[in-house]
């Protein structure tokens, strides 16, 4: 009976002992688990701050990884979508007014990559993603419902910032949409949306007074011509301009020295550059640049003054 006692005891001492050490070893475990878990947010909050938190401005909506084979992109009011080949898109959009139509309308190449004008909706650009030039950022910046309203009649430098110009078109459709307040529009890299760029010459001609103006380019006579409109009322309006300074009132020239002064249309095609892919019959390219190592084109479904599908392609050169 001692002896059974004894090891009893024994046992139950041992038994309270690891329960005892458990106990403690868990209350031990569980508050160096929490401290690793803090360490870790905080470690994790330090680093993401400075992208999460503090930037806000322009992300990329996709990088593309460019090869020999062409990555294919149509333009939507909600953007460029990804079709898998330019015969995804042969059915599928209603020719529209150019005017109205969602299109790339002018574009810049500079050191940077591309940064082009899509009309209703808004900026696009393109740079190299990496040191490679393997790899195409691409970066969207969305005009939103305003947008939408007006059709783009030019596309410059102004004061180191890439400038379009809007107007209300009704040469197809009347509305009653209001003429534009903000004519002229830019973007930059530290935000996501664009942003009204004032241009005095463009300003001198009121909206309160029924101007619009419809027309801004640089030609390659170094000045700037411009038309302003005032169409409504009992004697409608329309004069041309030139400049080699916007921050300041034009010269008015003739109907004759502004038309001469507009850029003679290029024709492009795969035959003139052979790493382009060959487009179904009723589809053409209206412009071609370059990005990093990559060859980029914007393509058109044209029918007369219509455009149904649109977009841009891009290829590895």
């Amino acid at each position: 009976m001692k002896n059974f006692t004894t090891n009893h005891t024994n046992l139950f001492s041992r038994i309270l002992s690891w329960f005892v050490l458990v106990r403690v070893g868990s209350r031990f475990l569980i508050l160096l688990f929490f401290l690793l878990i803090s360490a870790a947010c905080t470690r994790d909050a330090s680093v993401q701050t400075p992208a999460l938190v503090t930037w806000s401005g322009a992300y990329p909506t996709a990088i593309l990884q460019t090869g020999t084979f062409p990555i294919w992109f149509q333009l939507t009011e909600d953007g460029p979508v990804h079709i898998d080949s330019i015969e995804d898109v042969t059915e599928t959009f209603a020719f529209t007014p150019w005017t109205y139509a969602v299109h790339i309308r002018y574009f810049m190449e500079g050191s940077d990559g591309i940064v082009m004008v899509v009309n209703r909706d808004g900026f696009l650009k393109l740079t190299p993603g990496d040191n490679r030039g393997s790899s195409v950022a691409m970066y969207r910046f969305p005009g939103g419902n305003f947008w939408r309203q007006y059709t783009v009649g030019g596309f410059i430098n102004f004061e180191d910032n890439p400038t379009a110009l809007l107007y209300l078109d009704e040469r197809f459709l009347t509305s009653d949409t209001p003429l534009p307040q903000h004519k002229t529009w830019s973007f930059n890299m530290n935000a996501n949306t664009p942003f009204p760029q004032d241009v005095p010459a463009i300003q001198l001609f009121p909206v309160e007074e029924g101007w619009d103006v419809d027309s801004l380019r640089l030609a390659t006579d170094g000045f700037y011509y411009y038309r302003a409109a005032r169409r409504s009322g009992a004697s409608p309006l329309l004069r041309m301009f030139r400049s080699t300074d916007l921050s300041k009132a034009g010269e008015e020239v003739s109907i004759e020295t502004f038309y001469n002064s507009s850029p003679r249309e290029t024709v492009f095609s795969h035959h003139s550059y052979p790493s382009l892919p060959q487009l179904p019959e009723g589809f053409v390219y209206t412009g071609i640049g370059r990005v990093g190592n990559s060859l980029f084109a914007s393509w058109e479904e044209q029918e007369d003054f219509s455009i149904g599908a649109a977009g841009f392609v891009i290829i590895r050169r």
